[in-house]
């Protein structure tokens, strides 16, 4: 089988980002970066992108967030105002919110920072796309938002009029939107009418929190209890509907029937409201007579562990209904580990087929079982130890934290020629 060639001009073209002739940069850009208190890898990764190129960062997150790296950085400045968000009683959790929410407000009147960039709303999200959103520009703050899903409650099959009026609130109350690819950009015009001057394309940031030490594949395959020749597709993050993941343990179930050499690990935990669509999953694996071949994390992975799954396994499976895109596939691209996703959002966008991964139809169990026994015979396979680094190299070409932050940082630089 011919393999691609990542350096093509065609592969090339859809990393390169054009550079705008703009007037020098002006000398200090302020901005209040609000995190909802998690995302820790995206938070971590655009924060040290900004501050390296100059912006005077205030950080507003939570215990969850903080770490050295926040406060190593001379521009950077971390304020946990949200503090511990461990499990405690009902009445607690409420009485810790409401004070977060107090001291947001009290943060939002004096603060320097004449840009606030959202990158997640907090728990009530309904009060922070209206009521919170509207302060904001009542204390004359330039806003910047980040829609990581334009509407996640189309994605998750519960929309509602109260969900779409309310995203339509605060993206009109938002100076200027930042989304990951342009089909993001084309939803948030059509169906919420912003203006196309008002939105900017900017990649998703490459993981690059998650530890990497000097782990080697066979070292990680025996922590799992893989042997050395067994093929292993690896399942990882949280478990919800719209992942697919029961698509992934049909396709499996066919494949492990055949050939016993084959590992499933699922690698995550359900999220909350999850559980019953897990559980059926899981009864179908229970009954299974090759339940034996699938390895089952089932919970949160701490950072520190990460890498030995992402090491351990030949392939990543991403069998989606639907999403624009995913943090995940760049996370396996990062450690240079070639993936199998569903034909959905704009997945197909950054997966070159025979060179970083493979697409199949959505929906489809037998497609992907059809795709993942084609990974295995394929040579990206076969000499995956030397190719590794090939993908690597290609997720970073266009995914760099560095482009992102550039990118980030000429919209912030707009936005206060226009103050």
């Amino acid at each position: 089988m011919t393999t691609p060639c990542l350096s093509s001009p065609e592969n090339v073209a859809r990393h390169v980002t054009p550079r705008s002739n703009a007037a020098p940069k002006p000398a200090e850009i302020g901005v209040a970066l609000l995190t909802g208190g998690f995302d820790k890898h995206y938070t971590f990764g655009l924060a040290t992108a900004l501050a390296a190129k100059g912006v005077r960062l205030q950080v507003v997150g939570s215990d969850e967030l903080d770490s050295p790296e926040m406060h190593n950085a001379p521009e950077l400045r971390f304020l946990n105002l949200r503090g511990s968000k461990r499990d405690v009683s009902l009445v607690a959790k409420i009485s810790r919110l409401l004070i977060y929410y107090v001291r947001l407000v009290h943060y939002a009147a004096i603060a320097e920072p004449r840009i606030f960039h959202i990158l997640w709303n907090n728990k009530f999200e309904f009060l922070d796309r209206t009521l919170l959103m509207a302060y904001y520009k009542l204390c004359r703050k330039k806003i910047v938002f980040t829609a990581h899903n334009v509407n996640a409650g189309k994605r998750d099959a519960n929309d509602s009029l109260f969900n779409r009026v309310t995203l339509r609130t605060q993206y009109h109350l938002a100076d200027h939107v930042l989304v990951h690819n342009d089909k993001m950009k084309r939803e948030l015009h059509q169906d919420f009418g912003v203006r196309e001057q008002a939105i900017t394309v900017v990649p998703y940031g490459i993981n690059n929190f998650v530890p990497e030490t000097d782990l080697t594949r066979l070292e990680a395959k025996k922590r799992l209890g893989i042997r050395d020749g067994e093929r292993a597709i690896l399942f990882f993050g949280a478990i919800r509907p719209y992942k697919g993941l029961e698509y992934l343990v049909e396709a499996f179930l066919r494949l492990a029937v055949q050939n016993t050499a084959y590992r499933l690990i699922i690698a995550g935990f359900p999220h909350k409201g999850s559980e019953q669509y897990f559980a059926g999953i899981q009864r179908k694996i229970d009954s299974s007579i090759v339940r034996s071949q699938i390895i089952q994390k089932i919970q949160y992975i701490p950072d520190e562990d990460i890498e030995q799954y992402f090491k351990a396994a030949d392939v990543l499976a991403l069998p989606y209904r639907h999403i624009f895109q995913s943090g995940v596939l760049f996370l396996a691209q990062n450690f240079g580990l070639p993936v199998v996703a569903t034909d959905v959002g704009s997945l197909k966008e950054d997966i070159v087929e025979g060179a970083t991964g493979w697409l199949c139809k959505a929906y489809d169990s037998a497609d992907l079982a059809r795709v993942i026994k084609k990974h295995f015979e394929s040579d990206l396979f076969k000499n995956l130890d030397a190719r590794r680094h090939e993908i690597r190299d290609y997720a970073n070409a266009g995914h760099s934290w560095d482009l992102v932050g550039e990118i980030t940082r000429n919209v912030y630089a707009d936005l206060l020629k226009n103050c």
